[in-house]
């Protein structure tokens, strides 16, 4: 399957971002002190349904996973960088959520994700979200024609790393069509001038996620999916889906 898209099957996939980030949305306004990962499970359910698409996490299963993942979003708490499973557990106040949704609408996909503090925010915490989207705006900022995937990953990982925050190890963006991952792959941290040359009509997941303490290291949570810090430290997560055009970069996964 060609990476390369044409513009009308880029306007089908900004469809589909609409839909990821309306759900993102009442997700976000709806967590709240009390509320378990299940119910913003079902609302982002609902959300997805009453949009006409259907949810690309669900029953999803790589090659890799022993279980096929049971959320139709991913709700990453604290120390749990990435593919938190949506279960009964009440959000407490102070609490880092990450939140990662990926839908289809008439056979194409879109995929983003968000971080934010539910109640009371730390000052150290917050730091670490506004690292985290500040970093994908660099990728975003760079996902230009001729520029090389090396320069899009500096531009995510150089001022993460200079800040003192670690970059989840062995993960990244991808690329994003028909399927919700595919080629290429979308490092957060490379070399300037090197990987293949950012061409127009490439769509690409761009989803940086940092931790504290400056460590890469995880591990798998008894559940299998939930990857955790093994320093015990929060971890944030921002995603867009972004088309790279003629116009510069258009972020799909946009209200």
């Amino acid at each position: 399957m060609s990476m390369i898209k044409s513009p009308a099957e880029i306007a089908l996939m900004r469809e589909a971002g609409r839909v990821v980030a309306t759900t993102l949305e009442r997700v976000r306004d709806a967590a709240a002190v009390g509320v378990s990962l299940k119910e913003l499970d079902e609302l982002a359910a609902e959300t997805i349904a009453g949009e006409g698409a259907t949810p690309a996490f669900l029953n999803y299963r790589p090659r890799w996973a022993s279980v096929p993942f049971p959320g139709v979003i991913c709700t990453s708490v604290n120390d749990a960088v990435v593919h938190g499973i949506p279960n009964d557990y009440r959000l407490a106040d102070g609490d880092l959520l990450s939140v990662d949704c990926g839908a289809f609408l008439e056979g194409w996909c879109g995929d983003a994700a968000i971080s934010f503090i539910v109640g009371t925010a730390e000052p150290v915490d917050q730091a670490l979200i506004a690292a985290t989207e500040e970093a994908l705006a660099r990728g975003i900022e760079a996902a230009r024609i001729g520029n090389k995937m090396g320069d899009l990953a500096y531009a995510i990982g150089g001022a993460a790393r200079r800040a003192g925050y670690g970059l989840l190890a062995d993960h990244g963006g991808h690329g994003i069509g028909k399927t919700m991952h595919a080629e290429p792959p979308v490092p957060n941290e490379g070399r300037p001038g090197r990987g293949i040359k950012l061409t127009e009509g490439l769509v690409i997941a761009i989803e940086p996620m940092l931790i504290l303490g400056g460590k890469d290291d995880y591990y798998h949570d008894e559940d299998e999916w939930t990857l955790r810090s093994a320093n015990g430290r929060r971890a944030a997560h921002s995603e867009h889906t972004v088309a790279i055009t003629a116009d510069g970069p258009k972020i799909l996964t946009l209200p």
